[in-house]
């Protein structure tokens, strides 16, 4: 369950708008306005999967904040069900589990790549990396899908849903079929940001291992 949060949320394309004025723009024109305007962007989340888990129940829901500024650095921290920390450097991705106290330590590179990332964190050669096309209205918010181009990727399809000017909801469809949902609330776009926002301090007594 750990790794499939870590991945969701370094792969998480939160699709936010910078659009100004212009509300009712499809989702692609939206989109390329916030590749070209968002520098910087904070707000909250949830994240569940899509199905019952195997005890039949709807699976758990996840929740908790975001942090970045373009290209590469990113705090992404989930505060419920368990306390978990992903935050890249620009250079370096640092995982924090605080249940186990460790910390594991990966090179950044093209990690970004085509993942959905790569949207929200990466550069703006948005369709370098993806086929972008126009998905439609639903649930009162303007979709578009991306289709990474690299076949060296974890997700077939990235759904965004955007509204009013900003990401409402994103869906994130695997190669095994499953389909993992994340809602966005309390965006704020180009924030203040501290100069050493990003740099991550290792925690007294924590394992750290080096991938």
């Amino acid at each position: 369950m750990k790794f499939t949060r870590q991945r969701i949320a370094l792969c998480v394309a939160a699709a936010t708008l910078a659009i100004s004025g212009a509300a009712q723009a499809g989702a692609l024109d939206q989109l390329k306005a916030f590749a070209s305007g968002t520098k910087a962007a904070k707000g909250e989340f949830t994240q569940q999967q899509q199905g019952k888990a195997r005890n039949g129940k709807a699976a758990p829901v996840s929740s908790g904040s975001f942090v970045f500024a373009r290209p590469g650095k990113f705090i992404w921290t989930y505060q419920k069900p368990y306390e978990q920390v992903l935050q890249a450097d620009g250079d370096q991705l640092y995982i924090y589990d605080k249940d186990l106290n460790q910390v594991t330590v990966k090179k950044l590179g093209n990690a970004l790549g085509s993942s959905p990332a790569a949207i929200l964190f990466g550069s703006n050669n948005l369709e370098q990396n993806f086929t972008l096309s126009e998905a439609g209205e639903r649930d009162g918010a303007e979709w578009l899908n991306a289709v990474p181009k690299s076949k060296d990727t974890s997700f077939e399809q990235i759904s965004i849903g955007l509204k009013g000017g900003v990401p409402v909801a994103m869906e994130l469809k695997d190669a095994f079929g499953q389909t993992s949902v994340l809602k966005f609330t309390s965006f704020q776009r180009n924030p203040q940001l501290g100069a050493q926002q990003f740099k991550f301090e290792i925690p007294q007594g924590a394992d750290v291992v080096k991938q």
